[in-house]
C-alpha cells in the first residue's frame, strides 16, 4: 500500500531520502509540464523544475499540512515561474503541437484522424495562440495555464498562486480578453 503525502513527508523529514524521491517521483511530470507551458523552452523549463525541487527540499521541515502537498508544491512552482519569467523575460515559445514536446502537452488532444488540412490549421492555430499567451503578464499567463490547461478550480489556483479568488477571476477574465483580441488581430 502506497503512502500518502503527508506520510512521505514526515518520513522524509526524519531522514528517509526513499520518501523525498517518491514525493517527487509522484509530481515531477506535473511540475515539468506546467514549467514548459509557461516558458515555453525546454532548457528555462528544466530550470524552473530544478529549482522548484530545490526549494521544496529545503524547505520541506517547514511544510505545515495547512494544505494539501500538491497545492503547496504547486504554489512554489507559480513562484518560480513567475519569478524567472520576470528575470529573464525571454521571447522564446514552443509550439502546443511541437512533436518534440508531446510528454508536456499531454492535456493537448492528439493528432489521430485528421487530414493534413486540418493538420496544418491547427499548427497555425496552437503557434497563433503561442504568440497570444506570450503577450500576457506572468499572472494573467499562470492562471490561464491552471485553469484551461491544467484543469483547475478558481479557489484552487487562488490557494496556489497566494491571492484571494477575484484576482484570479480579474487575471482570468483580462488573458481572455487579451487573447481574443491576440487571435483576431491574427486573421
Amino acid at each position: 500500500m502506497a503512502l500518502s503525502d503527508n506520510e512521505l513527508i514526515l518520513n522524509a523529514n526524519k531522514g528517509d531520502e526513499f520518501a523525498l524521491e517518491e514525493l517527487i517521483y509522484r509530481y515531477d511530470k506535473m511540475v515539468l509540464r506546467l514549467a514548459m507551458k509557461y516558458t515555453g523552452d525546454t532548457d528555462d523549463a528544466k530550470d524552473i523544475y530544478q529549482e522548484v525541487f530545490i526549494r521544496v527540499y529545503k524547505s520541506l521541515a517547514n511544510f505545515q499540512f495547512k494544505s494539501e502537498f500538491s497545492t503547496w508544491l504547486f504554489r512554489i512552482t507559480s513562484n518560480v515561474c513567475i519569478s524567472f519569467k520576470r528575470k529573464y523575460s525571454k521571447h522564446n515559445h514552443v509550439s502546443l503541437n511541437d512533436e518534440e514536446n508531446t510528454e508536456f502537452t499531454s492535456t493537448i488532444p492528439d493528432n489521430d484522424g485528421l487530414q493534413p488540412d486540418d493538420l496544418v490549421v491547427n499548427t497555425e492555430y496552437g503557434d497563433k495562440l503561442n504568440a497570444a499567451l506570450n503577450t500576457l503578464s506572468p499572472n494573467q499567463k499562470m492562471s490561464f495555464l491552471l485553469k484551461h490547461y491544467e484543469g483547475y478550480k478558481i479557489r484552487e489556483i487562488a490557494e496556489i498562486m497566494n491571492c484571494q479568488e477575484g484576482t484570479i477571476k480579474k487575471y482570468l477574465f483580462d488573458a481572455v480578453r487579451k487573447l481574443k483580441v491576440q487571435l483576431q488581430n491574427s486573421y
